[in-house]
């Protein structure tokens, strides 16, 4: 079975995440299985795949429609005598897509990573219902109700959650990070990870800093905000010099071990407007952080409020510091819920899971079952 995998992000994110851990899930457990990842030359997937033994392939994107990316598309095809093409972006979905018009190409499967709905246009809903597309795999509940309207074929979309690879998340980071910005032991640290993007809404992070300052000045409080910056960074940079919030937020950027820095937050704090299913939940509950969220995307579907961790509806930050403030008032409270999110990830949600039914689903299209 030769799977070709697709990739066509610069940036390192959870789709990112989702496909190296079913890769090397694939690889580890699986033998029959050949996974050849194609992947932007200049991204930080190309990067970071080339230290793993993964096979990695890249090819020029230096715009949306390189058509060098689609000509190696053809090639790895032919060359690798590939059943199937796993794609797992919206850009290389339309390289896909113009590929398939020019060559005779195997069938595709796409997985729908985001909550966003589809825009009904018609190049766009021609692209999402290509005949070439036998399934769509939705990383939450959500997102399937989400896709829905826009799909002719229904049968198509299956949920298949991305699973978090929890040998991997045994590994911390050598970055202290109370030492590097000078913080003492009782400081509390709020903590978040994610790229500086529209549907992260790091906005409200700030304000629920500002708001959680303004309650409660005296406790000793700080928020540390991981993730690439991008053309909003200097908007986000602004907004907290406005609030005064310099002392009491650091920006740290990228960092190839994120995950790893999780066990030294006190709580979790996601303040997306917008969600598939995001693997820092997924490692904050693995790693016993307890969690405050907005009510986005399949987030629900993992955090049930006030079971296994707090939420709270999108851009209300004074709802997510009222959450935050109880959690760090209730340390027993946390306790409950860590334990219960540590237990559900290990029973729901590990990248084993996701590697057995996305294996399922490849063995469906390739054996004409789909």
């Amino acid at each position: 079975m030769n799977i070709l995998h697709l990739s066509a992000v610069k940036n390192w994110g959870g789709g990112e995440n989702h496909l190296e851990n079913l890769c090397s899930g694939l690889n580890e457990e699986y033998g029959q299985v050949k996974n050849i990842i194609l992947c932007n030359a200049n991204g930080e997937l190309r990067k970071k795949l080339e230290k793993t033994n993964l096979n990695v392939v890249p090819a020029p994107l230096s715009f949306k429609m390189d058509p060098r990316f689609i000509f190696k598309i053809r090639s790895i095809c032919e060359k690798e005598k590939i059943d199937l093409i796993h794609i797992h972006d919206t850009t290389a979905l339309t390289l896909t897509v113009m590929a398939g018009h020019l060559f005779s190409l195997p069938n595709f499967i796409f997985s729908k990573k985001t909550s966003f709905p589809i825009k009904a246009r018609k190049q766009t809903l021609y692209k999402y219902n290509y005949h070439k597309i036998k399934k769509i795999l939705c990383v939450s509940r959500a997102t399937k109700s989400i896709t829905s309207p826009s799909i002719k074929n229904r049968e198509k979309l299956e949920v298949i959650y991305h699973g978090t690879n929890t040998k991997s998340l045994e590994n911390v980071s050598s970055l202290n990070l109370r030492k590097k910005f000078n913080l003492s032991p009782d400081t509390f640290i709020i903590g978040n990870i994610a790229n500086h993007i529209r549907a992260k809404n790091l906005n409200t992070f700030v304000r629920t800093a500002a708001e959680i300052i303004k309650l409660n000045p005296v406790k000793k409080i700080h928020f540390v905000q991981i993730g690439s910056f991008t053309n909003r960074t200097s908007a986000i940079l602004k907004l907290t010099r406005e609030l005064g919030l310099e002392k009491h937020i650091s920006y740290l950027g990228f960092h190839k071990d994120a995950a790893g820095l999780i066990p030294q937050f006190d709580i979790s704090l996601m303040t997306s407007q917008s969600e598939g299913f995001p693997q820092f939940i997924f490692e904050s509950m693995f790693h016993r952080v307890p969690v405050v969220s907005t009510n986005v995307g399949g987030i629900s579907e993992v955090i049930e409020n006030e079971i296994n961790g707090l939420l709270a509806p999108v851009h209300d930050h004074k709802n997510l510091s009222l959450q935050l403030l109880r959690l760090m008032d209730e340390p027993e409270l946390r306790k409950k819920y860590t334990q219960i999110s540590r237990e559900t990830i290990e029973g729901q949600f590990t990248s084993q899971a996701m590697v057995l039914k996305t294996l399922e689903i490849y063995k469906q299209v390739i054996y004409g079952n789909a």
